[in-house]
């Protein structure tokens, strides 16, 4: 593995595997994500999805803005464009941009979120238990499935709420979702 923020993302993951001792086949029953997966994921043989990077940051019960931060450069107070980092899932097409990434002494975050026309992202449970979150959209249509109930947010709307179960984001098109989301520690 290079040094790239991909190559930096996949050595954390395995290094928060092997801090909590975890082998393969636990990480594997308490992810659902298969043992041959993480194996290929952490020699570098694949891509991680945003799926997969919500299953294991519910397992090790942290936001994944926190396992990005945790791979990027030492934060700054001033965050030039050219400085932050994106995140790109090639099977949906979902980028992730981290705007005002978690930094200590700071108790939010906020997070650029692109989501291409038919494209859906299911998360199984969220990293932390009860994190505040404020959906600002900025253009598109998104459906966002929380708690069993969907919202259809469009330009300008703002959903805000704690996060405590499965969600479920869908972009219906004809445009891409693009959208802001803060973050703040419960």
């Amino acid at each position: 593995m290079g040094n790239s923020f991909e190559d930096r993302l996949l050595r954390r993951l395995a290094d928060l595997r092997e801090m909590r001792a975890l082998s393969l086949e636990e990480l594997a029953a308490q992810s659902g994500i298969s043992r041959a997966t993480l194996s290929r994921l952490e020699r570098g043989e694949t891509s991680p999805t945003a799926e997969m990077l919500g299953k294991l940051c519910a397992v090790y019960g942290l936001p994944m803005s926190r396992l990005i931060a945790e791979v990027e450069q030492a934060p700054v107070q001033l965050i030039r464009r050219a400085e932050q980092a994106e995140w790109h899932d090639a099977s949906t097409g979902f980028v992730r941009r981290m705007v005002s990434p978690p930094a200590r002494g700071f108790g939010a975050e906020l997070i650029e979120g692109r989501l291409p026309a038919g494209a859906a992202i299911d998360y199984a449970q969220p990293p932390v238990r009860g994190l505040e979150q404020h959906m600002w959209m900025l253009s598109g249509v998104l459906d966002y499935t929380i708690d069993g109930a969907t919202h259809r947010l469009q330009a300008g709307d703002c959903l805000r709420f704690h996060l405590y179960g499965a969600t479920h984001f869908s972009c219906p098109g004809p445009e891409p979702a693009h959208y802001l989301i803060a973050i703040c520690e419960p």
